[in-house]
């Protein structure tokens, strides 16, 4: 399989490798060697199954930023869905968040193992975001009491059906005033408006990332009656 890169794939991919190195380097672990193993995990697990990765490079440091922008001041557990290489993960922690509030979900197994290198303390599981309030259970995480669902999947590239079996999993897990953080590729939400108001919910876009390839918009779901975030 061909692999080609635009020029600003490789832009994206650079402020990957900076975010990487940065975060790394904090803890003396980071060499060029390790970041190119770890884009090269990625690659393979994209050849591998492209529709899965849903992504065709790393997520940037700007998009990363907009993601953990709209994460609230609380000290409750953070669940991340589709963490890739730890792009979000390594953002979330240099924001100031705890190991031990992250529960982390990868489908892939290839990269699953990744993240299991990158971030010892965590909790990284090899697992669907379908199952995921079985999950929780099992790690101990109570229903309802889940600050934040940071999510990287490619939702828009799901059929419907598995799109609102997420949905639903992610709000038996928030709390009250709990907010879903997504990103799409592009300007549209994954759910539309109609069914958001049927199920109680409502939807802000918060930010744009055009340096992102592709560029990509953050959404925050919340239910009605919870008070948003500015």
């Amino acid at each position: 399989m061909l692999v080609t890169l635009s020029i600003e794939s490789l832009t994206s991919l650079q402020y990957w490798k900076n975010s990487y190195m940065d975060g790394m380097q904090r803890s003396n672990e980071a060499t060029l060697g390790d970041f190119l193993q770890h884009l090269a995990t990625f690659l393979r697990a994209w050849m591998s199954d492209p529709l899965g990765v849903a992504a065709v490079s790393p997520s940037g440091r700007q998009l990363a930023g907009l993601m953990v922008r709209e994460l609230p001041t609380t000290n409750g557990p953070i669940v991340e869905l589709g963490a890739g290489t730890g792009v979000f993960t390594q953002a979330m922690l240099e924001a100031g968040l705890g190991r031990e509030q992250l529960l982390v979900l990868e489908l892939n197994p290839t990269m699953h193992s990744l993240l299991e290198q990158r971030f010892p303390g965590v909790r990284t599981l090899c697992a669907d975001a379908r199952k995921l309030s079985e999950i929780a259970r099992q790690q101990a995480v109570a229903m309802g009491s889940v600050d934040a669902v940071v999510s990287g999947l490619g939702l828009l590239s799901m059929p419907r059906s598995v799109r609102l079996a997420i949905l639903g999993q992610v709000f038996k897990l928030l709390s009250p005033t709990g907010r879903f953080i997504q990103f799409t590729y592009g300007p549209l939400s994954p759910y539309p408006q109609a069914l958001l108001r049927r199920h109680g919910l409502s939807v802000r876009r918060v930010g744009f990332a055009w340096r992102n390839v592709p560029p990509a918009s953050v959404f925050v779901f919340q239910r009605e009656d919870s008070d948003a975030v500015t």
